[in-house]
């Protein structure tokens, strides 16, 4: 009678699901069930309760029953489509560049493989512009497509792309506000890749040396104060108290200068409001595109006006953009955000980290 039960017990524990432990990331969840992975992905920027849930079937297994909005992606996954640069990070990050058969927004990729296949037409164009080729789309039989969800219409997959029936897979990765939380959804791509285990060790190693340069940073006695960004079309959009940006800041050692606003986006600033808060600060990052004190002071000469300006303390994340205007940043930094905290490090604390190069960073002369 004993062994009965014991039998019925180990069956009702191995039909339950075995949910991953996420360490950081907010926006997905993955949980092993019986026959296949069930992947959520939540969309808090339209709704607290928004998400879209994704069963990976093995392609020779029958389907389950899965609930009615569930969709379902074939695995293994061998030609995918990415449709943002974030994604081809990601994928380089766990070796599976050559599962890219489709790229769209391709005048942003950095990657110097993915341009090569691009320009020999092995990985083919599949957008221009705000303009997605849903014919080329369909010619390439993709097993999975990669693309973000925002809630806003201007950005997100056209309707008329949704209406194909091909398998679209979207991340919310860009939502995350911890550095590690972002480089945590490498998990994310290695379930629909089959290479879990890899990405497990990748995303391993870049915590445990974000954490070790967080201890680093922590000791310094002073901590720098820092602003950001530059105006766009008159507005200057400065990062959120609560963002990721805010977030690398604090834990490379510095006093974001407007770290208790938290808005969950970027919050509209004038030039003046900026400078009145911003004028003696110690650093200045990331002033939009500009790569030098000439082209900064060519947009507005009021930012002369900057203590940060005058000392020549203002860098931007710049070092390794191409000339079609990709930004390595987006692709390697977002994965490798341990890599892009020692550059803040190194910039805000010299003399913590003096044999640091810059990998990302640059300082504007």
């Amino acid at each position: 009678m004993r062994l009965r039960w014991l039998s019925l017990i180990l069956l009702f524990l191995s039909s339950l699901s075995l949910q991953a432990t996420i360490r950081y990331a907010r926006n997905f969840d993955i949980e092993e069930k019986d026959g296949y992975t069930l992947l959520t992905v939540r969309n808090t920027r339209v709704s607290p309760t928004q998400s879209y849930q994704y069963a990976l079937v093995p392609k020779a297994a029958a389907l389950p029953e899965l609930l009615k909005d569930t969709r379902i992606i074939r695995t293994p996954v061998e030609r995918v489509v990415v449709m943002e640069t974030t994604q081809v990070g990601y994928l380089n990050a766990i070796g599976q560049l050559d599962r890219i058969v489709g790229a769209g927004s391709v005048e942003y990729i950095n990657n110097t493989t993915i341009l090569e296949r691009v320009d020999s037409g092995e990985i083919k164009r599949v957008q221009t512009g705000q303009s997605i080729n849903a014919e080329q789309l369909l010619l390439l039989r993709p097993d999975l497509i990669l693309t973000s969800v925002s809630g806003n219409p201007s950005y997100d997959v056209p309707e008329k792309l949704m209406r194909t029936g091909l398998p679209i897979v979207f991340a919310t990765s860009f939502m995350e506000t911890h550095p590690l939380g972002r480089a945590e959804w490498v998990r994310f791509f290695g379930a629909l890749t089959s290479s879990s285990a890899e990405a497990e060790n990748f995303f391993d190693e870049v915590a445990n040396r974000y954490d070790s340069l967080t201890q680093q940073a922590a000791v310094a006695t002073r901590r720098p104060t820092v602003f950001c960004s530059a105006p766009y079309s008159g507005i200057w959009h400065m990062p959120s108290g609560d963002s990721y940006t805010a977030r690398m800041i604090h834990d490379a050692g510095g006093d974001y200068l407007w770290a208790e606003t938290q808005t969950g986006g970027n919050i509209p600033l004038d030039v003046e409001t900026v400078f009145l808060r911003a004028a003696h600060a110690d650093i200045w990052l990331n002033p939009s595109h500009h790569r030098s004190m000439h082209q900064l002071y060519a947009a507005d000469q009021r930012f002369e006006k900057f203590a940060a300006a005058q000392k020549d303390q203002v860098y931007n994340n710049t070092r390794q953009t191409t000339e079609r205007g990709g930004n390595h940043i987006w692709e390697d930094g977002i994965v490798h955000p341990d890599s892009v905290l020692a550059d803040l490090i190194h910039i805000l604390h010299p003399d913590l980290l003096p044999e640091h190069e810059l990998v990302f960073y640059e300082q504007l002369r």
